[in-house]
């Protein structure tokens, strides 16, 4: 590659003032039948953000196309830095950026920001405290690239890093609500990413939904089924629970989409109304996330319903098409209603 090529790779492509921009067309998006969806929602709520907010700047680590960061670019290229295929020197360089005085937003895909870079956000970011939000796409199995892309233990990785908040959003209104939250928030946060065109779920079922950065909501009622569920699994739990109302299971679906600080006490308020089958719905290995946080905090409280847990197995995952894959390890819809109507 010449420099001039470099040069166009990386040179910023204005859009027109005002027009809000979808993401790359080379970018797989998560499908959801029956949703309405939103082109690059964390990409054009950071845009809208920073032009009220001259602190907010834009880093990546050569995926701004796939991390929705390039509308960013597009928009305010003086505040966007392409650091290329470092993330060390990324995470160092925000941790450089926050400290005198910026809100640096760090977007990688989700795996080389939990494996390769844990070292330099632990020293550089979290025990300074620093207001770091690093923005993560391709969480858990969201993508069928294989283990190498797969970040199926990222939230078991940082939950016990202190200090750092972590999200798990299921949809575009949670991107939408979480970007301004996370820029109020004085501290770390580690947030996973759904990208490109993304479906709008929740306020689907519950229209005056608002994201509340560590609060869980519930989002449909329900007797006989309690179901706990993060990130995309939601919008599954959601959906299984309308198929489960046909054969006259009647499943609650708790959305949380906030993992630390986890809000235990909505959760065992919830978990402790009798009766219900409580299950726990995550895209994530069943070690180390959602279902275990949601266990231990219930023992502790000594609440002790039924409870079980669908998430992803403690191994490395196949590579394939992400339906087959969905299918396979068990979160999909389908998968999702076939187990609790086995355990209900």
């Amino acid at each position: 590659m010449t420099l001039a090529s470099m040069a166009r790779k990386y040179e910023a492509r204005k859009a027109p003032e005002g027009e809000r921009q979808a993401t790359s067309a080379m970018i797989a998006s998560l499908a959801a039948e029956g949703y309405d969806t939103v082109a690059a929602p964390f990409g054009n709520a950071l845009v809208d953000a920073a032009r009220k907010n001259e602190r907010i700047v834009g880093l990546t680590a050569d995926l701004g196309k796939y991390t929705d960061l390039h509308i960013f670019q597009q928009a305010m290229p003086d505040r966007f830095y392409q650091m290329g295929m470092a993330e060390q020197v990324l995470m160092s360089a925000a941790a450089g950026l926050a400290r005198e005085g910026f809100i640096p937003f760090a977007t990688t895909y989700a795996v080389f920001a939990s494996r390769r870079a844990y070292d330099f956000i632990a020293m550089a970011i979290a025990e300074e405290n620093l207001p770091v939000k690093i923005v993560c796409a391709l969480p858990g199995l969201t993508t069928g690239y294989g283990p190498s892309h797969q970040a199926t233990e990222d939230l078991a990785i940082f939950r016990g890093l202190p200090n750092i908040t972590l999200i798990d959003p299921c949809d575009a209104d949670d991107i939408l609500g979480m970007v301004p939250q996370m820029i109020a928030h004085d501290g770390p946060v580690y947030s996973r990413l759904l990208r490109g065109k993304v479906p709008s779920v929740i306020k689907k079922h519950k229209p005056d939904y608002r994201f509340q950065l560590g609060k869980a909501q519930i989002i449909r009622e329900g007797k006989d089924v309690l179901v706990i569920s993060t990130g995309l699994m939601t919008m599954r739990a959601l959906d299984a629970a309308v198929k489960l109302a046909e054969d006259k299971v009647d499943v609650a679906v708790l959305h949380c989409p906030t993992i630390k600080p986890l809000d235990l006490e909505t959760i065992a308020a919830e978990a402790a109304k009798g009766g219900r089958l409580v299950v726990t719905a995550e895209n994530h290995t069943l070690m180390g996330g959602l279902g275990e946080a949601v266990a231990a905090g219930l023992l502790s409280r000594g609440i002790a319903p039924r409870f079980r847990m669908i998430g992803l197995p403690d191994a490395f995952l196949e590579a394939g098409a992400l339906p087959t894959l969905h299918e396979m390890y068990g979160i999909s819809v389908g998968k999702v209603i076939e187990q609790i109507k086995g355990w209900f």
